[in-house]
């Protein structure tokens, strides 16, 4: 996604065994080697207590905290410097990270059968399901597993296309996605890049098996079942609850899907774009066709300009990078907040500087599980940039809100509410909320929010079917449902199931198109997304109800809502210490996710979108 918070906290590392420990933990927690002499027959059938697992997590505790805090200074410098020298301080101290996380979630095992406190147990599960990637504890298998990891990364970060003599990289292929209207130009793009996966296929086969032998030493069925296991309930109702999400969203996708489809029939002809099938995977502006937002042109409702252009109102308002920061800082103070510390603004990068290379991906830091909160952000003085502005200091404010929580807990309810929290925030930057603060004369009426709703659902009610399947796609995958010999068509199956996407070209099993998407060889959860996106809009709603709006829920913003503020920051302090349905209850009063707030939030568009639809055939 655009934007992330970063936080090395215990779900968000993907890390596996780079070293088979095995007595060599107690050394890194306790700093006292076993003696083979100590390790006698007694001492081998001893059997773990509660007070020992107890004590176990404080030490680790302890211990975290500390790497974290190294860790985490070492990665700022690293993107913030990028030279041969930070970048290999930061490895090292990643390796060192990795290693003692991968040793302590073994620990963490032995204390599976006991009885135990809910605190204790919980943080031991915590250390279980820090590992994405779980090792087996064979030496030679988890190297293996090692090197494997590193080559897929590795094949996709060299991946590259020649076009017609021209290199380009994947940053060129993206551009051209993006703003081509040359169909087979696009195509050529398109089948370019799925080039960079093939090799990759055995390579993944062969993580499959390994992962899932060190899921299963765990105590998970599979990799696939311990992922699923993060969310606080049963691994199989977890995957029943997201179908239920969708079958909520599906009508209106199916209709924005329906108008785009026609639009893009208008657009290619219907020859190119047939009207009972699904679109043609490269004609949607995105590599991936997960977000469509960049075909807007082709499919915004006719006079659908606000009015208004918030990149202009910035420069009409003498904003810079620093007043722009300052304005979304006071959105946040007008809820209750405390001001960011003075070291955020000392500390922080908000424009890129000349004289070095740097990472501009922006991102909202917490280095020392305190107060030292900063972003890192190459600031354009553009509209978009003011929003991902708001939805980085979300991460920030949610960061020092769980500050007082043990280290295990410092992180969202589950790995969809922090991202669903900073995009929770940028809801609120309306029409209404721009002219609160000034940039905005007068708001616009009614009939200029189509085109505001048909782009903000051509990104956001677009990925919601893809958020779903790359995580169905693997979760089959990690259980053996999908084998081998099926993981590209069972990829297809899946994207025409969902997303009523296709394959422009035929594609077989030679091919291996899930691997073209970073996050599969990359083996990063995909599921926080699609939280992420249903999640955000029901935090919305409840917190404009809390602050007494009673307009339509999309021109609703909670600016200078002291009552609401106090109601997220209640959700925000908990950080993962009870179940994320606790969490959720204690904002919306409802220990369940709702999908319906999408809904409420597009009804004018959905309402258009019929009308639009009507005499075209839609489905697929």
């Amino acid at each position: 996604m655009r934007t992330k918070s970063f936080k090395l906290s215990l779900t968000a590392l993907t890390v596996i065994s780079s070293l088979a420990l095995s007595g060599c933990g107690e050394q890194l927690v306790n700093a006292k080697p076993a003696s083979s002499a100590e390790l006698s027959k007694e001492a081998l059938n001893h059997q773990p207590t509660a007070k020992e697992a107890k004590a176990f997590v404080d030490k680790a505790g302890k211990q975290l905290a500390d790497l974290y805090y190294e860790a985490s200074r070492a990665e700022w410098i690293y993107a913030n410097f990028i030279t041969d020298d930070t970048a290999s301080l930061a490895a090292d101290i990643n390796e060192k990270l990795t290693t003692i996380i991968v040793d302590l979630a073994n620990q963490a095992a032995k204390y599976n059968n006991l009885e135990l406190d809910y605190d204790t147990r919980r943080k031991l599960e915590k250390l279980k399901l820090a590992l994405t990637i779980p090792a087996p504890s064979d030496a030679k298998k988890t190297a293996e597993l090692s090197k494997i990891v590193a080559d897929l990364s590795g094949m996709y970060g060299k991946g590259k296309y020649n076009h017609k003599g021209e290199t380009l990289s994947l940053g060129d292929m993206t551009q051209i996605m993006a703003s081509s209207r040359d169909y087979e130009k696009l195509l050529d793009i398109w089948t370019g890049w799925r080039q960079v996966s093939p090799p990759m296929r055995p390579l993944y086969q062969r993580q499959v098996e390994l992962a899932n032998e060190g899921a299963k030493e765990f105590g998970y069925a599979d990799t696939g079942a311990m992922w699923r296991s993060k969310y606080d309930m049963p691994a199989d109702d977890f995957a029943n609850e997201l179908d239920r999400l969708w079958g909520q969203v599906k009508p209106l996708y199916d209709a924005l899907h329906c108008h785009v489809r026609a639009e893009l029939g208008e657009q290619y002809g219907t020859d190119k774009v047939p009207q009972n099938k699904p679109i043609p995977a490269h004609l949607l502006g995105n590599m991936w066709a997960q977000t469509w937002g960049n075909i807007y042109d082709i499919a915004a409702p006719e006079n659908a300009d606000p009015g208004y252009d918030v990149t202009s109102l910035l420069e009409k308002h003498n904003y810079d990078e620093i007043k722009m920061v300052k304005g979304a800082e006071g959105f946040f103070t007008s809820l209750g907040f405390e001001p960011l510390p003075d070291t955020f603004w000392e500390r922080s990068l908000f424009t890129k500087p000349a004289d070095r290379d740097v990472v501009c991906h922006a991102s909202a830091w917490d280095l020392d599980s305190k107060d030292d909160l900063r972003i890192k952000m190459c600031i354009q003085r553009t509209g978009e940039e003011f929003s991902v502005i708001h939805h980085e200091l979300g991460h920030n404010f949610y960061q020092r809100a769980y500050k007082n929580q043990p280290v295990f807990y410092q992180e969202s309810a589950n790995d969809g509410f922090h991202e669903a929290i900073g995009d929770t925030i940028a809801l609120s930057v309306t029409p209404g909320y721009l002219k609160e603060i000034g940039l905005l004369d007068k708001v616009p009426d009614e009939s200029k929010d189509l085109g505001l709703l048909m782009k903000m659902a051509l990104d956001k009610v677009a990925f919601i079917p893809f958020g779903l399947l790359v995580d169905q796609w693997r979760w089959k995958v990690f259980s053996g449902e999908i084998t081998p010999e099926q993981y590209n068509t069972a990829w297809w199956n899946l994207r025409e199931k969902y997303q009523g996407v296709m394959a422009p070209v035929e594609r077989n099993e030679n091919h291996f198109d899930p691997g073209a998407k970073y996050h599969v060889p990359g083996n990063t959860p995909y599921t926080r997304y699609f939280l992420a996106h249903i999640l955000q809009f029901q935090f919305h709603r409840e917190l404009c109800k809390i602050a007494g709006n009673e307009g339509p829920v999309h021109r609703c913003s909670i600016y200078n809502s002291k009552e609401a503020g106090k109601a997220l920051n209640a959700m925000l302090e908990m950080g993962s210490s009870r179940p994320w349905q606790e969490a959720l209850e204690a904002l919306t009063g409802s220990k369940e996710m709702d999908a319906t707030a999408i809904l409420d939030y597009f009804a004018p568009l959905k309402t258009w979108l019929d009308k639009q639809n009507q005499g075209r055939q839609c489905g697929w």
